[in-house]
């Protein structure tokens, strides 16, 4: 709750905490804008941090902007929805294009990640007091007021990148046979720090997921049973891998459109991870999805697993252009418990980047950069976009790059270096990673891929 404003509102709160289990819904005031702070994680190096802005007045707000100081020692990181301007220890949000108009008694919010044990102090809201005192730097208490649902989901108390590398490289392998080299998923390259399996695949269920061992992948490996595989599981988690089950595919057909198939895939998505040991799922569906029950579907099997479940998702290029489209609001609406979006800068053609002012071609670093910059300046943090390359000949129609024009990408979205002709307007030093369709079109072509991105990302800040 906000600080009481008069000594009605004092009386009022004395006989709520009396009563205990009464809620007294008070008039809102015509106080105008606020802003609330709070942190929603803390690591004890560092925290997450989210302000809320509320207009509490009559007028809609239209625009915004939100200052704070940091004290020295802390350091402002990664943020989302909001733009940011900086100087010193001086730091300035302002609106994205989506959220600056606020109606009466509507609310909006933004967040950053900071490092440091400090706070926000002096916090001004289109130039005036947030909120005419020192804003709370501890959550609100965890048990809503009766009239409120609990969430879905708790909030995170950990930094949402878990035991994973600050930096990840993604390589799908395939549970099937094709020109690429058949593996056996213990033999994936080292390089890798997380391992897709593609794919699960749908049932006549709606929503249903199934998976097993390919027959023509245990012919050409002369024998590779589902025990063969559940052991070699345990094997990369022995080296500090983890491993996801992919969902769809290019021809995946697996739906979820409605809430009793949104059941259907939490538990048999569970059921599956348990059987084989799974650290997550990955959402690859490229013939379209519902954002609103697949959103459901993820809170429920998250729900089901635990916080460590990781959930990634690898759109195509086209599915990333817009936030209200589904692939993206799917995204922004579980932000809260999304591991990374490996979007698939291949198989495009020429498509607009976030300064929507030229259609750059495909493979090309000021393609993947541009593109990349769309997520970033959209609402995603850094530590959620990865960047989706083919490994090489054989992988892609089209969009197959050498890695260095990869490494470049990275290097222009990380510190602002070896960019071509686009330049994003910052640099995004939490960038993931990268991700490759695949290991097995890696290791077919000799492992370059892998080689030469995984080393890099190493040294990426």
């Amino acid at each position: 709750m906000k600080p009481a404003r008069s000594l009605v509102l004092s009386l009022v709160a004395a006989l709520a905490a009396t009563l205990g289990a009464v809620w007294v819904a008070l008039p809102a005031f015509a106080a105008g804008p606020t802003a609330s702070f709070v942190k929603t994680a803390d690591w004890g190096s560092g925290w997450e941090g989210k302000y809320t802005i509320t207009n509490g007045g009559s007028s809609t707000i239209n625009g915004w902007s939100l200052a704070f100081d940091l004290p020295s020692g802390t350091t402002l990181g990664s943020y989302w929805d909001a733009l940011l301007t900086s100087a010193g220890q001086r730091h300035t949000f302002t609106n994205r294009s989506w959220n600056g108009t606020i109606a009466p008694g509507a609310s909006v919010s933004f967040g950053f990640l900071a490092s440091g044990s400090g706070s926000p102090s002096g916090c001004q809201l289109n130039g005036a007091a947030c909120g005419g005192g020192t804003p709370p730097t501890t959550p609100p208490p965890t048990t809503p007021p009766p009239t409120t649902p609990p969430p879905t989901t708790p909030p995170p108390t950990d930094p949402p990148t878990g035991d994973l590398p600050k930096h990840l490289l993604t390589g799908y392998w395939h549970n099937f046979d094709n020109p690429a080299v058949e593996l056996r998923l213990r033999d994936v390259p080292n390089e890798y720090d997380l391992v897709a399996v593609a794919f699960a695949e749908a049932t006549a269920t709606p929503g249903a997921l199934t998976f097993g061992i390919d027959p023509g992948l245990t012919a050409a490996l002369g024998g590779y049973t589902e025990a063969d595989f559940t052991a070699d599981v345990r094997t990369l988690h022995s080296r500090g891998k983890r491993v996801i089950l992919s969902v769809g595919g290019e021809t995946g057909r697996v739906t979820v459109n409605n809430a009793a198939s949104a059941t259907v895939f939490a538990d048999t998505a569970a059921a599956l991870i348990a059987r084989y040991g799974f650290d997550g799922i990955d959402i690859d569906l490229e013939n379209g999805l519902n954002p609103t029950y697949m959103a459901q579907a993820l809170r429920a099997l998250r729900a089901k697993v635990g916080s460590s479940l990781i959930i990634a998702m690898a759109p195509q290029t086209i599915d990333m252009q817009n936030p209200a489209g589904g692939y993206f609001k799917l995204a922004l609406d579980i932000k809260d418990i999304l591991t990374v979006v490996n979007t698939q800068f291949y198989n495009s053609g020429a498509m607009l980047g976030c300064d929507q002012n030229a259609a750059y071609g495909q493979g090309t670093v000021n393609f993947i950069v541009a593109l990349a910059c769309i997520q970033l300046e959209a609402g995603l943090r850094p530590d959620q976009v990865g960047l989706g390359l083919p490994a090489g000949p054989g992988a892609a129609g089209g969009g197959i790059v050498a890695p260095s024009v990869v490494n470049a990408a990275l290097d222009c979205l990380a510190r602002g270096t070896n960019c071509g002709s686009f330049r994003p307007p910052r640099t995004y030093p939490g960038i993931r990673g990268a991700m490759t369709w695949s290991v097995n079109w890696d290791v077919s072509n000799g492992n370059g891929f892998a080689n030469a991105v995984g080393p890099h990302l190493d040294t990426l800040p």
